[in-house]
């Protein structure tokens, strides 16, 4: 913490141009090392050497984008009712920002706080998670090669209890910026709330999918299988809930069960609890009288392998409808219409995002117009975020500051007002 707020000050010092063509050398340095970094994010995820690389092509695009801010750090001049009096405003640093990420897409969650915090003139403690600690050393290292000062940021490794929460406390930390589950940013925003630090949570999801009756169904499995079961369903934007109008709901779940069943590995989850939590989960779901159309078991007898797993008849207030399960599982939903199916994507203590597959352009806008979500798609997947979109949920999904896109630096910076005042007779 000594060492990010001594950098800081110096760091801050430099234009928002120097600061963002430092970050351009990060991303580019990056691209350069692609191979060597998704071979580092494999290893401590077990994910396909593919999907790490598409997350490595993020990270660095996160980092072109922000980097090109450089040159639009803009602000707003305006008028008063005073005579003369002309007010501007000015982006300044925080201060001191730790940072703590989750585990699922390391590279592109550390890219999407730290580039961001750097561009703005902070100092920043990063802490990933401990499931997934070698990539955020490595890229930390990078950074210093590509030029950026030490201590402007620091990777500090260790389990939550030891090392986040004596960042959450410490009172040299101007902003605390946290991805991860509710439970968890419950207990960092109450205590950052103690001594009033500024605290931003992107928390998890119950991301609805919605396939009316006029929907393209072969389309939308596709996007489903896409959005519920890539990465492990390890996503807070992945699609956990699919609602279905009545009309087409024995078609669609006749194609979706059979897609589900046949889709293969989508790699592990992270840790052998979450494996178990999440087989606990399907049981439960199971005991309370929910049928699995697809999947519900271990794949094998070495990792941590859930099968693809679809199951309907859960009810809405069940632990499997509420809870953000963070794994490859997937219920359905039979609905009667859109007032009906809005109806369940409402009914959730989330509201990070929501999709709707549908022919019509004014049952979209509606649903748009209607749900509780922070991001909604039409004819396509839950996720799918990138640099330029502003990313972040209502309800128990955060605290309304996005990530990503130009909303990103509302939070790694403050607006200054500067009013200024001129004498004519001075002129």
């Amino acid at each position: 913490m000594a060492a990010a707020r001594e950098a800081q000050a110096e760091w801050a010092e430099r234009t928002p141009v120097e600061r963002g063509n430092v970050v351009r050398a990060i991303a580019e340095l990056l691209r350069e090392r692609r191979e060597v970094a998704s071979e580092l994010v494999s290893e401590e995820t077990g994910k396909p050497l593919a999907l790490a690389l598409g997350e490595t092509d993020a990270a660095v695009e996160m980092g072109f984008f922000v980097a090109g801010e450089g040159r639009r750090s803009y602000g707003r001049t305006t008028t008063a009712s005073m005579p003369h009096r002309t007010v501007l405003t000015l982006r300044r640093p925080v201060g001191v920002a730790a940072l703590l990420i989750s585990f699922n897409t390391p590279l592109p969650n550390v890219a999407w706080k730290a580039f961001p915090s750097i561009f703005c003139g902070n100092g920043s403690v990063l802490k990933p998670s401990e499931h997934a600690p070698a990539s955020a050393w490595w890229l930390g290292r990078l950074c210093l090669e590509a030029g950026l000062p030490p201590g402007v940021l620091n990777v500090l490794q260790g389990l939550g209890p030891e090392a986040g929460m004596p960042l959450v406390d410490d009172p040299l930390v101007d902003l605390v910026s946290f991805t991860g589950s509710a439970t968890t940013g419950r207990v960092i925003a109450e205590a950052a709330g103690r001594r009033l630090a500024k605290t931003v949570l992107e928390l998890g999801g119950k991301n609805a999918l919605v396939v009316c009756d006029d929907a393209d169904l072969d389309r939308a499995v596709e996007w489903v299988l896409a959005a519920a079961f890539s990465n492990a369903g390890q996503r807070c934007a992945a699609a956990s809930r699919i609602v279905v109008m009545d009309a087409v709901y024995d078609d669609f779940r006749g194609r979706l069960a059979h897609a589900t069943g046949a889709l293969g590995d989508v790699g592990p989850v992270i840790s052998e609890a979450a494996m178990d939590r999440i087989l606990a989960a399907i049981e439960a779901a199971r005991a309370g009288g929910a049928t699995v159309l697809a999947g519900g078991t271990r794949v094998g007898d070495r990792g941590w392998y859930v099968a693809p797993t679809l199951v309907e008849g859960v009810a809405p207030d069940a632990p499997l409808s509420c809870d953000e399960l963070f794994g490859p599982v997937a219920a359905l939903y039979r609905v009667t219409g859109l007032d009906d199916a809005v109806a369940v994507v409402n009914d959730s203590p989330y509201g990070l995002t929501a999709a709707i597959h549908t022919a019509s352009i004014h049952r979209a806008m509606r649903f748009a117009e209607c749900v509780a979500a922070g991001v909604v798609v039409v004819n396509a997947g839950t996720h799918g975020s990138e640099p330029h979109m502003g990313f972040g949920g209502v309800k128990q999904s955060g605290t309304g500051w996005k990530e990503a896109g130009l909303e990103s630096l509302d939070v790694y910076s403050e607006t200054q007002y500067v009013n200024l005042v001129v004498d004519p007779a001075l002129a």
